[in-house]
């Protein structure tokens, strides 16, 4: 088994946004290997707390481990940051001073090869974030109708050869189910032409993606759980999210822009009667990617954009 690591990506940047030397209570919705959280540990003084949150049981065993030295200042917690406000008043917790969000899959769960997430190593189709979860990708790809195929490769992968990929895997797993990753990866690479598998892409990059999105329900509830992140916050609170695609990132900065600017009234109409008034400032006006050096030791942050507000 891979070991879990985790490279935090724009490290720096998180850190100046939530700026955890203030001190208060930090939640990491996104625990991963725990390297963004030992950073907020390390930075925050005495009194201070930090909860990480995760699905994935590898991350909290191998995150709580990395972070013992930090004692009662760190709390694990198993669940998803869709759930983060109930996690959280769970806890005793009504208000945080900062939120941190890395929407990316870690680098261990691309590397595991039994995790099925990766298009290069063989391994059962899998893609489940939380392991005890039911649903595996191995239902979408020997259960969805072709339609359905198409619309999560073409919407979640953004893959233009969608509807050559979803009518191949039909046809294939007519003879017998696909079961592993390799096998999907050649039957989406022989439905693509030529041209499109000399890319330097991998060919299945996009609709792995796509598939792996559809197995956690990734994008379903993002926009309630910014929002609920949002209600969290304590005055002065910053929360910053690292997307990795187009659909991600467009969910958040539209959920931003809503918080900063609510109102509802026609632009034309001399004064508002909505009565809806700002309550968060946009840090960021265009969202802050990876610097090339990061990008030559860290080649995954390259599509990472990071954005970031502070409650009013």
């Amino acid at each position: 088994m891979s070991e879990f690591k985790h490279i935090p990506i724009m490290l720096k940047e998180v850190l100046e946004l939530l700026k955890p030397e203030r001190g208060g209570i930090y939640a990491d919705g996104t625990l991963g290997g725990g390297g963004h959280s030992e950073a907020i540990l390390t930075a925050l003084p005495d009194g201070g707390k930090l909860y990480g949150i995760d699905r994935d049981m590898d991350a909290i065993n191998a995150a709580s481990k990395r972070l013992e030295p930090f004692g009662d200042k760190f709390t694990a917690v198993h669940g998803n940051f869709f759930d983060m406000k109930e996690l959280m008043h769970q806890r005793g917790v009504d208000k945080l001073d900062g939120i941190l969000m890395d929407l990316g899959v870690s680098s261990y769960q691309l590397d595991a090869a039994e995790r099925g997430f990766s298009y290069r190593e063989d391994a059962p189709l899998d893609m489940r974030m939380d392991k005890s979860a039911a649903f595996s990708a191995y239902d979408v790809v020997n259960g969805y109708g072709s339609e359905q195929l198409f619309r999560i490769i073409k919407d979640y992968g953004e893959e233009r050869y969608a509807s050559r990929i979803a009518n191949a895997i039909v046809k294939n797993r007519a003879e017998k189910p696909i079961a592993t990753t390799l096998e999907l990866a050649d039957i989406i690479a022989r439905s693509m032409p030529a041209a499109a598998r000399r890319e330097a892409q991998h060919p299945a990059k996009r609709t792995f993606q796509a598939i792996r999105i559809e197995v956690n329900n990734e994008l379903g509830g993002l926009e309630k759980a910014i929002e609920d992140a949002h209600d969290l916050l304590a005055p002065g609170g910053v929360m910053a999210v690292i997307t990795f695609h187009s659909l991600e990132d467009r969910i958040i900065k539209q959920a931003f822009r809503r918080f900063e600017k609510p109102c509802t009234c026609d632009p034309r109409a001399p004064i508002c009667t909505c009565g809806k008034v700002p309550t968060a400032k946009v840090l960021t006006r265009k969202p802050i990617v990876a610097g090339e050096a990061e990008l030559e030791y860290n080649p995954r942050a390259r599509s990472a954009k990071l954005r970031a507000i502070e409650k009013l």
